[in-house]
Protein backbone atom coordinates (compact mmCIF):
# COMPACT_ATOMS: atom_id res chain seq x y z
CA UNK A 1 0.00 0.00 0.00
CA UNK A 2 1.61 3.47 -0.64
CA UNK A 3 2.29 5.77 1.87
CA UNK A 4 1.14 9.26 1.21
CA UNK A 5 4.15 10.18 3.81
CA UNK A 6 6.98 9.07 2.57
CA UNK A 7 9.61 11.78 1.68
CA UNK A 8 9.10 12.09 -2.26
CA UNK A 9 5.33 12.50 -1.97
CA UNK A 10 6.17 15.17 -0.08
CA UNK A 11 8.33 16.90 -2.10
CA UNK A 12 5.48 16.39 -4.52
CA UNK A 13 3.34 18.19 -2.96
CA UNK A 14 6.07 20.82 -2.12
CA UNK A 15 5.46 19.98 1.62
CA UNK A 16 9.65 20.00 1.46
CA UNK A 17 11.62 22.31 -0.69
CA UNK A 18 13.48 21.02 -3.46
CA UNK A 19 15.90 22.45 -6.17
CA UNK A 20 14.09 21.57 -9.22
CA UNK A 21 15.84 20.72 -12.32
CA UNK A 22 12.74 19.71 -14.61
CA UNK A 23 8.79 19.51 -14.39
CA UNK A 24 6.06 18.92 -15.58
CA UNK A 25 2.09 17.77 -14.47
CA UNK A 26 3.55 14.21 -14.74
CA UNK A 27 7.26 14.06 -13.26
CA UNK A 28 9.78 16.18 -11.31
CA UNK A 29 13.52 15.75 -11.69
CA UNK A 30 15.62 17.62 -8.59
CA UNK A 31 19.00 17.23 -6.90
CA UNK A 32 19.36 14.95 -4.68
CA UNK A 33 19.85 16.36 -0.89
CA UNK A 34 22.01 13.50 0.02
CA UNK A 35 24.44 13.67 -3.38
CA UNK A 36 26.22 10.26 -4.01
CA UNK A 37 28.11 11.81 -6.99
CA UNK A 38 28.75 15.07 -8.47
CA UNK A 39 25.78 15.06 -10.18
CA UNK A 40 23.15 13.17 -8.85
CA UNK A 41 19.45 14.06 -10.07
CA UNK A 42 16.30 12.38 -8.73
CA UNK A 43 13.31 11.60 -11.35
CA UNK A 44 9.86 11.52 -9.77
CA UNK A 45 6.88 10.14 -11.51
CA UNK A 46 3.75 12.08 -9.97
CA UNK A 47 2.22 9.15 -9.52
CA UNK A 48 1.36 6.83 -6.71
CA UNK A 49 3.73 3.94 -7.41
CA UNK A 50 5.74 2.16 -4.85
CA UNK A 51 8.84 0.43 -7.53
CA UNK A 52 9.59 -0.16 -10.50
CA UNK A 53 7.21 -3.13 -11.51
CA UNK A 54 3.94 -0.79 -9.97
CA UNK A 55 5.57 2.14 -12.10
CA UNK A 56 4.80 -0.65 -15.31
CA UNK A 57 1.63 -2.06 -14.30
CA UNK A 58 -0.38 1.03 -13.21
CA UNK A 59 1.42 3.16 -15.79
CA UNK A 60 0.32 3.45 -19.35
CA UNK A 61 2.64 3.34 -22.44
CA UNK A 62 2.43 6.61 -23.12
CA UNK A 63 3.55 7.76 -19.59
CA UNK A 64 6.40 5.42 -19.36
CA UNK A 65 7.62 6.67 -22.65
CA UNK A 66 7.44 10.34 -21.32
CA UNK A 67 9.46 9.52 -18.07
CA UNK A 68 12.32 8.52 -19.66
CA UNK A 69 12.00 10.34 -23.09
CA UNK A 70 12.21 13.37 -20.69
CA UNK A 71 15.11 11.24 -18.61
CA UNK A 72 16.95 11.84 -21.52
CA UNK A 73 15.83 15.03 -22.31
CA UNK A 74 17.33 16.52 -18.88
CA UNK A 75 20.78 14.37 -19.27
CA UNK A 76 21.05 16.32 -22.33
CA UNK A 77 20.37 19.69 -20.79
CA UNK A 78 22.94 19.05 -17.68
CA UNK A 79 25.45 18.00 -20.81
CA UNK A 80 26.19 14.53 -19.20
CA UNK A 81 25.12 12.82 -22.29
CA UNK A 82 28.87 13.95 -23.48
CA UNK A 83 31.01 12.61 -20.92
CA UNK A 84 28.78 9.21 -19.25
CA UNK A 85 26.05 8.94 -16.52
CA UNK A 86 24.60 6.00 -14.37
CA UNK A 87 20.91 5.54 -14.46
CA UNK A 88 19.97 3.41 -11.03
CA UNK A 89 16.83 1.75 -9.80
CA UNK A 90 16.43 -0.15 -6.79
CA UNK A 91 13.29 -1.92 -6.29
CA UNK A 92 12.36 -3.05 -2.84
CA UNK A 93 14.07 -3.85 0.24
CA UNK A 94 16.66 -6.03 -1.46
CA UNK A 95 16.94 -3.91 -4.45
CA UNK A 96 18.22 -1.05 -1.82
CA UNK A 97 14.69 1.11 -2.20
CA UNK A 98 15.50 3.42 0.69
CA UNK A 99 11.94 5.53 -0.22
CA UNK A 100 8.60 3.42 -1.51
CA UNK A 101 8.10 5.96 -4.40
CA UNK A 102 9.40 5.00 -7.56
CA UNK A 103 12.07 6.86 -8.96
CA UNK A 104 15.36 6.76 -10.44
CA UNK A 105 18.91 7.94 -9.42
CA UNK A 106 20.97 9.86 -12.61
CA UNK A 107 24.87 9.98 -11.35
CA UNK A 108 27.45 11.50 -13.18
CA UNK A 109 30.32 14.39 -12.88
CA UNK A 110 32.83 11.88 -12.25
CA UNK A 111 34.47 8.41 -12.79
CA UNK A 112 31.62 5.95 -11.92
CA UNK A 113 32.94 2.98 -12.80
CA UNK A 114 32.79 0.05 -10.42
CA UNK A 115 35.60 -0.90 -8.47
CA UNK A 116 36.72 -4.61 -8.84
CA UNK A 117 37.36 -6.17 -5.20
Amino acid sequence: MYDQNNVFAKILRKEIPSKIIYEDKLLLFIYDAYPRSKIHILGLPKLEVLDFGDFILKADKEFVNHFFSKTYEVIESMGINKTGFKIIMNSGKDGGQEVPHFHIHILSGENLRIKKI
